[in-house]
């Protein structure tokens, strides 16, 4: 199967990780990680401003080309979008009046993202751990509980978390370096 250079470690995978407990009984997880070629003081500015109505998503140059101006995500550090604190609330793509929850922020390694609508509860996860030679190892999880069509969520889910954490991955090399 492909990974597109996010495949998370088998450690990571096995991992309990900040925020499992919000959604305990998770009926979908998804693990991917990458790393950048930086130390994690370097690329924690990146995730601290990342979302919608905030610097966006990082894709790589080559996609954001076809993206409207303003669709395009910042390709700097933005100051006035480093500060977040347990209980912010960021808009997501996930349709209209998607939001998440930050429960944590603690830099420069774990933001905790929570999120309902409707019957589904969601729990995202940012971890970043330094790893030898300066460079970061970026752990996402994404828990899902409360839905109808495991299979639909699994496998289409999984196939656009894949592509837009590669996309992410792509995006965040370019502007780390």
């Amino acid at each position: 199967m492909f990974d597109f250079g996010v495949r998370a470690e088998a450690v990571e995978i096995g991992a309990v990780v900040p925020g499992d407990e919000l959604v305990v009984d998770a009926d979908v997880v998804m693990d991917r990680g990458f790393t950048l070629p930086v130390p994690p003081t370097s690329a924690w500015p990146w995730f601290a401003q990342l979302g919608k109505n905030r610097a966006g998503w990082y894709l790589p140059r080559w996609v954001e080309a076809v993206l409207p101006v303003r669709r395009r995500a910042l390709r700097r550090i933005d100051p006035a979008l480093q500060v977040l604190v347990p209980g912010d609330v960021i808009d997501d793509w996930g349709g209209a009046g998607a939001t998440f929850e930050v429960v944590r922020h603690e830099a420069p390694g774990v933001i905790v993202y929570w999120s309902v609508r409707g019957r589904v509860r969601f729990s995202w996860v940012i971890l970043l751990t330094a790893r030898a030679g300066q460079a970061t190892r970026v752990h996402l999880r994404l828990r899902i509980g409360g839905v109808r069509r495991r299979w639909l969520v699994e496998y289409g889910g999984g196939l656009f978390d894949l592509l837009t954490v590669a996309g992410l991955a792509a995006g965040l090399r370019e502007r780390v370096t």
